[in-house]
């Protein structure tokens, strides 16, 4: 188990990024934020538009698509960092037709490594109705599989629903 890792949990719009967001506020630590989002449309663009408006400031911020785990090396042992999300990065990483297996070690071992405090958010897939296609059907099973691993070895695991955040593995600060 990793002590400096806090996975956050949820579906869209539940509410999860925010919750995720305080608590790295609360730390009091100077607060690193890698993104994973790409915007290939106007309504992307003002969700990112709308994220960065709500954070403020008070972060240092690293847009990384496809390369988190380089980002993850980059944080320093006083920082707090914020990946948000590993949803985005699996969905890149899956469209490159990345080696998925090959991604998630690197990525794990990002973690493990990682110098900072980590607090990840990740989309919450297996709630939904089995996807019609094979894409989709991929893409749910990699999330799960993902989502599973580091839940394993996080230290703190919330579920937020409505806003409203629920421990599944261990105590907040």
């Amino acid at each position: 188990m990793l002590e400096n890792l806090t996975l956050v949990l949820g579906g869209a719009s539940s509410g999860k990024s925010a919750f995720a967001e305080q608590l790295v506020t609360q730390s009091g630590a100077p607060r690193v934020y890698i993104a994973t989002a790409q915007a290939f449309d106007d309504e992307m663009r003002a969700k990112i538009a709308a994220h960065l408006d709500q954070r403020g400031d008070n972060w240092r911020t690293m847009e990384t698509p496809l390369d988190a785990a380089d980002a993850l090396a980059d944080v320093a042992p006083n920082e707090v960092a914020l990946l948000d999300c590993a949803t985005m990065w699996l969905s890149n990483h899956l469209l490159a037709e990345s080696n998925l297996a090959a991604q998630t070690d690197r990525l794990l071992s990002a973690l493990a490594t990682c110098k900072g405090r980590v607090v990840l958010v990740s989309n919450e897939v297996g709630l939904d109705v089995v996807p019609d296609n094979a894409l989709a059907r991929r893409f749910r099973d990699a999330q799960g599989k993902l989502n599973q691993q580091i839940a394993a070895r996080a230290n703190l695991a919330v579920l937020v629903v409505a806003g409203l955040p629920m421990v599944l593995k261990g105590t907040l600060p």
